[in-house]
């Protein structure tokens, strides 16, 4: 691995993790506020790793592995939360869980085998911000944040299918 602030900010999200669970999970006041903090927090490293990756020519394997992984077990953990304090329903969490274990088990095996993984797009970015802005919805019981969070979810889908055609077009070979 190559260290570089950009790769310790995806390991720094990874360690935030079980922060957020632990702060969500706790009968504390303004758990949830604080919780949200962390999300954004998270977030927010998650777009200055990829600005300075890419402004100052850090991106590294590790990076293009480890920062979309980062960011799927965040929202698999905040998804989980959400399910499990019954913010959401088992479906919508299911169709969640399904569309990233997917996804990160593909890209493993993707990787695994030698072969090319295709790094974030547009796509993948704006699925994360709707994901990011939906949520909150969810945590404060917003009255339509379950079909918000469906119609993100069907985004999210077509997103994947996206990036599965694109790692079988740059390995075709």
């Amino acid at each position: 691995m190559s260290v570089n602030l950009p790769n310790l900010l995806t390991i720094f999200r990874i360690v935030l993790i079980p922060l957020y669970l632990y702060i969500f999970f706790s009968e504390e006041p303004y758990h949830v506020e604080i919780a949200l903090g962390i999300l954004i927090l998270a977030g927010l490293t998650d777009i200055a790793d990829g600005y300075i990756a890419r402004k100052h020519k850090l991106v590294t394997t590790f990076g293009i592995m480890m920062d979309p992984l980062a960011d799927k077990l965040m929202m698999l953990s905040v998804i989980a939360s959400l399910f499990l304090t019954e913010r959401i329903s088992l479906w919508a969490a299911l169709f969640f869980f399904a569309r990233d274990v997917a996804m990160i088990v593909t890209g493993a095996i993707y990787h695994l085998r030698g072969k090319k993984t295709v790094p974030a797009n547009a796509y993948g970015k704006v699925t994360t911000v709707l994901f990011y802005l939906v949520i909150p919805l969810a945590m404060y019981r917003y009255e339509y944040s379950e079909e918000i969070l469906w119609t993100v979810i069907a985004f999210s889908f077509i997103t994947s299918a996206i990036y599965l055609g694109k790692f079988r077009l740059l390995n075709r070979t």
